[in-house]
């Protein structure tokens, strides 16, 4: 209300004037006797306020009330802002208190909101109670009166965070501006906290929120509540996670050593669970498995000493002899010597005199006469047998001079396995590969040489290996049943493994690296290295080098925008030497360089290589290795370790490789067991020289692999050779035994083979240490008759002691025939390099979508540890944590493991999965997360993801179609 007008200004002041005066005259001129109804017992005592006005807020247009009460007071009117209000305005009342006597007065006004806000002054409105009394006035306290109001927007909202366990929480929170100043709480998932109830929060003036450690019950959303008595004000919500990061436990004991003798391994583990990682906490580095050598003491059995001299012939007409076992004696639960260990015998052959009497008569003294007559003469008649049999060799070797076989040996026809000697005839031999051995016309030159080749880059194509030896069987004493295949190598003691594998693989091996050995390859026809190059931007791409099995994938963003790289990638064809891998280890894969050396990328390169190993953690330790400057080889991770620096992917066939630095690349391994097993592609071909009656049949054995295989294929191309079987592996386990070739059901009565070469034999060292060069030994038939137009046979490949594989052959032989028979490759493809979006089976919206939901880290798991274990990735994830984004790395990885197929039925159950997961989980959030999933499973990987290939041609490139 404005100030009072001038009349009841006027009025006002009156009436208190002749209020004034009367009590004047009252108080002058009364007597003892009459004393004044106000004042009954307090005469002399000024007003005294028992409620004063107290400050007021208006809430929206509700007025409010100001009181005042006082003793003894005449009267009490109120004054705001220095001027009286009209006592009009003024509701008073009067009432006698009981334990005093004393009149009290009480006044109350009521206060609008216009009223204050027509106040322009320099202070809030205020107003104060004034009482009289007849010994004068007394003044209350100001009481201000001031419009409430509380704005909407919060000054500082509290930010979400991601603290570590027992780390510090602090959220900050500044209200909204208010009158009166708003009172801050905090929720935590809508309940109230309180740091009465909890020691660790701390709730400060200045409205911040203060965890001291953070506790795993502590994650959760947090909201600053302001509130004052006009309204109540909510800030955005903070979400807070607290993670734990992983803890490795304490290792385990080292475990026993895995073989009962010789080198093996000894392991020990711990896990990730000390703490296990939570809601996105770091994943334990390093490794998770260490290996060490081992080296178990291997039984001894005894072994006899030398007999001793024979005692002097006793009176009993006996002497006797012994020994010892001690040759070596038994040790480390070694078996004892097996027989006697002394011997006594007769020294008079059975005739001894004994008091001048013969123990024995003449009777069986005449037959053993008899008996030595007749073993004398059958040794004569043999050896007059044998030299019958020597001549009858010299006139079949004369009479039988172009089968181009001069056997230096005699000792072959007693069914032994020898060296043979092969001297090239005018006529030429056209049953064997070798180019060096073609027919010399001006010089008559004799070989030396085993029937089992194994190639060589540097010289004729099946250049013979110098130290590989051959044994062949007398198929005469074959069909008899005399003779037995005997090993290679003579028998020593039974030892248990892998000492003999250490005698006689890791020995010849050693050999080998010193000049014989190369790391490389199968040979090329001509010099071409097998090399494919391609130039990748942003958008990533593929590298392949053809029906080698060996690819290269650039992810998507590897390269940075606007720029990019000429990439190549070669399968070393040269001399590169293995002398640098130790002990028994082998090459189980071609070996790779990709490059360009100063290669900078985003993200790493997922490489796939293809290797011929049985993949098993107790039977082999495999390593991938990397070539250093120097030109050695170092060790950059075993396959069953974890490792931050790399990541390796062992699949049935090939290995896929996540890498950061450019360079070459091996795959090595080394049996641990006897069980230790690599796969051989075991392929016959055979071709019929023009003009000759000879047909050849070349067996090869080769690591199996796409590249290795895929260079014997070239060869056989150029020498017009037909594949006459279908390719079959064959499992060869490190048992040190050897790999036999045999020829079997040749018809008799239309074809014939050269003597003594229905059985071949590869030595274990030759087989297991070929390091993807393919052996190949040659069957040479000739048919009785041109008319001969069919070949049916088998070919038996066994290792001993271990598996066998038959090869059958049926074929035409006809010699009009020159088209080769359609050769089996791995596959039928010529592209080498694919560029954008058709390299890759994911499309990249979808790629990106998936990137971005399973990259951020979520506190009920849905992220990337998640995908990777639907994926059957969710091993080594140190790794993953390592990256950018995780989830990028992990989908480039399951592209490469899935490049020959074209279907994304795996990827798009694997997400399906984690959606359903997710809804179970969180049934409140269902509806948005689940759309998410659902349209990256049916709307995007199935409908528009599929692979085809352009079948009009070899040379399409596969390209994606909606």
């Amino acid at each position: 209300m404005g100030a009072l007008t001038k009349g009841r200004y006027l009025s006002m002041t009156g009436l208190l004037l002749l209020v004034y005066c009367t009590v004047s005259v009252i108080s002058k001129g009364g007597t003892g006797d009459a004393q004044p109804d106000t004042l009954p017992s307090a005469q002399g005592t000024l007003p005294h306020f028992i409620q004063e006005p107290e400050d007021a807020y208006i809430v929206k247009s509700n007025p409010i009330k100001l009181r005042c009460r006082a003793a003894p007071a005449l009267q009490i009117f109120f004054k705001c802002n220095g001027e009286w209000v009209h006592q009009n305005e003024h509701f008073s009342q009067e009432y006698k208190d009981l334990n005093t006597g004393l009149k009290v007065r009480e006044v109350m006004i009521n206060v609008s909101r216009q009223q204050v806000e027509d106040f322009h002054g320099p202070e809030d409105y205020w107003c104060l109670c004034v009482a009289w009394s007849h010994l004068g006035t007394s003044k209350s306290r100001k009481a201000t009166v001031r419009i409430a109001y509380l704005r909407k927007n919060f000054e500082q909202d509290p930010q979400g965070k991601e603290v570590p366990i027992n780390g510090m929480i602090v959220l900050h929170c500044r209200p909204p501006e208010g009158v009166p100043v708003a009172e801050v709480e905090w929720l935590k998932n809508e309940e109230v906290l309180s740091s009465l109830t909890d020691d660790n929060i701390d709730t400060r003036a200045d409205h911040n929120l203060i965890i001291n450690e953070a506790r795993l019950s502590d994650s959760g959303n947090y909201t600053c509540l302001a509130s004052n008595i006009v309204a109540k004000r909510r800030s955005a919500t903070a979400t807070v996670i607290v993670f734990v990061n992983g803890g490795w436990s304490l290792w385990t004991e080292w475990s026993a050593c895995n073989v009962p003798c010789g080198r093996g391994v000894q392991k020990r583990s711990r896990t990730c669970t000390n703490p296990a990682p939570l809601n996105g906490g770091a994943f334990c580095e390093g490794m998770s498995v260490q290996k060490i050598t081992c080296n178990a003491l291997c039984p001894i059995d005894g072994g006899w000493d030398e007999w001793s001299e024979w005692t002097v012939c006793s009176s009993q007409c006996e002497r006797q002899r012994s020994r010892e076992c001690n040759s070596p004696a038994p040790r480390h639960r070694g078996k004892m010597c097996e027989g006697n260990s002394e011997a006594t015998e007769n020294c008079t052959d059975g005739l001894c005199t004994q008091n001048r009497k013969l123990l024995h008569d003449v009777k069986p003294q005449s037959m053993d006469s008899s008996n030595d007559v007749a073993l004398y003469s059958g040794l004569g008649a043999g050896i007059i047998a044998v030299a019958i049999l020597v001549v009858a060799v010299m006139l079949y070797r004369k009479n039988h001079s172009e089968y181009g076989v001069d056997v230096i040996d005699s000792s072959a026809l007693a069914g032994g396995f020898q060296s043979f000697n092969f001297k090239t005839t005018r006529q030429g031999n056209p049953l064997l590969l070798n180019s060096s051995m073609q027919p010399d016309l001006t010089v008559g030159r004799t070989y030396s040489t085993p029937l089992c080749f194994q190639d060589s880059t540097d010289k004729e194509l099946f250049d013979p290996l110098p130290d590989i030896k051959v044994k062949v069987q007398s198929s005469f004493m074959v069909s008899l049943g005399v003779a037995e295949r005997a090993e290679f190598h003579a028998k020593g003691p039974a030892e248990t493994f892998p000492r003999d594998l250490s005698r006689d693989y890791c020995s010849t091996a050693d050999r080998r690296k010193k000049g014989l050995l190369t790391l490389n390859g199968p040979f090329s026809t001509g010099k071409e290295q097998l090399r494919t190059t391609g130039v990748f931007g942003h958008p990533g791409g593929r590298l392949v080098v053809p029906n080698t099995g060996v690819s290269l994938l650039v992810p998507h963003g590897a390269v940075a925008e606007n720029m990019s790289w000429e990439m190549y990638m070669v399968i070393n064809q040269g001399e590169a030497s293995v002398q640098t891998l130790e002990g028994c280890e082998i090459l189980l894969g071609p070996e790779v360089t990709y490059g360009p050396s100063g290669l900078d990328l985003f993200c790493p390169v997922a490489m796939t290589i293809a290797h011929c190993a049985e993949v098993d953690a107790e039977n082999w330790n495999i390593q991938l290795k990397r070539k250093t400057q120097d030109s050695k080889w170092e060790e950059v991770m075993s396959v069953e370790e974890e490792s931050t620096s790399c990541y390796c992917l062992m699949d049935s066939t090939s290995c896929h490789l996540l890498l950061d630095q450019p360079g070459s690349y091996a795959l090595v391994g080394e049996p641990l067991t006897q069980a230790a097993v690599k796969r051989l592609k075991l392929a016959v071909f055979g071709s019929m020289e023009a003009g000759s009656t000879s047909y050849s049949l070349r067996v090869y054995c080769v690591d199996d692999t796409p590249h290795a295989f895929q260079g014997v294929v070239a060869a056989e191309k150029s020498r017009g050779g037909q594949l006459l079987e279908e390719p079959k592996m064959l499992p060869f386990r490190a048992n040190t035994f050897s790999l036999q070739v045999s020829i079997q059901d040749v018809p008799q009565f239309l074809w014939s083979i050269k003597p003594f070469t229905t059985c071949q034999e590869f030595s274990f060292p030759q087989v297991w240490c070929s390091n993807q060069q393919p052996l190949h030994c040659a069957f040479s038939l000739e048919r009785y008759s041109p008319a001969t137009a069919q070949l049916s046979c088998k070919i038996s490949v066994r290792q001993v002691k271990g598996h066998e594989q038959i090869l059958q052959v049926y074929t035409a032989v006809a010699e009009t025939e020159k088209e080769s028979v359609p050769f089996f490759m791995q596959t039928d493809c010529t592209i080498t390099s694919q560029t954008g979006p058709k390299a890759f089976k994911i499309p990249l919206s979808i790629r990106q979508r998936i990137c971005a939901t399973f990259d951020t880290a979520n506190a009920k798991g849905k992220d990337w540890q998640l995908l990777a274990q639907k994926l059957h990735l969710d091993r080594n994830l140190g790794y993953f944590a390592k990256q950018q984004s995780p989830s990028a790395v992990i989908l480039s990885l399951w592209e490469a493991r899935h490049q020959d197929t074209a279907d994304l039925d795996s990827l798009a159950s694997a997400l399906e999965e984690i959606g359903k997961i997710h809804s179970k989980s969180s049934p409140k959030d269902q509806d948005e997360p689940e759309s998410d999933f659902n349209h990256i499973q049916a709307g995007s990987l199935c409908g528009t993801g599929t692979l085809t290939k352009n079948q009009k041609t070899d040379d399409s490139a596969p390209e994606y179609t909606g």
